[in-house]
């Protein structure tokens, strides 16, 4: 069973106006080096349409299909967030789960048997955080073997 959790749209914005900002600079350059080398003036249009596409294309990209938290049955693989720690790695390796505040933004810290660390803002999740933490709980406990307790008394 798997599991993905996509970009929240705060930081799926952030993301999409540090893409324009880059597109911008590049058309501005590419504009400026047509123009001290006195190109043709479609090359700029051209640019000028790749820009646009690759906008289009990443605001798709980030908002539909990019997730940033992915659980399997084997383990967990973590995407767009820098300072992560451990990006990737099986169930076996985690030894536990607890929850942080590091930098004062809720987080999930997955501890590793070999003391690295991974760090899950909640914040940047399109998840709501409780249903979040329960996926991830029974992820961890199927990833050990474990079964879901469930209350009552074993014969």
């Amino acid at each position: 069973m798997s599991s993905d959790y996509r970009l929240s749209p705060a930081f799926g914005a952030r993301l999409m106006g540090l893409l324009l900002v880059c597109v911008a600079v590049l058309v501005f350059a590419s504009t400026v080096v047509v123009a001290l080398l006195n190109l043709p003036s479609v090359v700029v249009l051209v640019i000028g349409v790749v820009a646009v596409v690759a906008v289009l294309v990443g605001g798709n990209a980030l908002m539909r299909r990019t997730y940033v938290v992915a659980f399997d049955d084997t383990g967990y693989r973590i995407r767009l967030v820098r300072g992560a720690g451990v990006k990737a790695a099986r169930w076996k390796d985690v030894e536990d789960a607890i929850a942080a505040t590091p930098r004062g933004i809720p987080s999930i810290v997955l501890r590793l048997r070999d003391g690295r660390t991974t760090t899950i803002p909640l914040q940047v999740l399109a998840a709501d955080e409780q249903a979040f933490v329960q996926d991830l709980r029974g992820h961890l406990q199927r990833g050990h073997g474990l079964r879901p307790f469930d209350g009552t008394a074993g014969s």
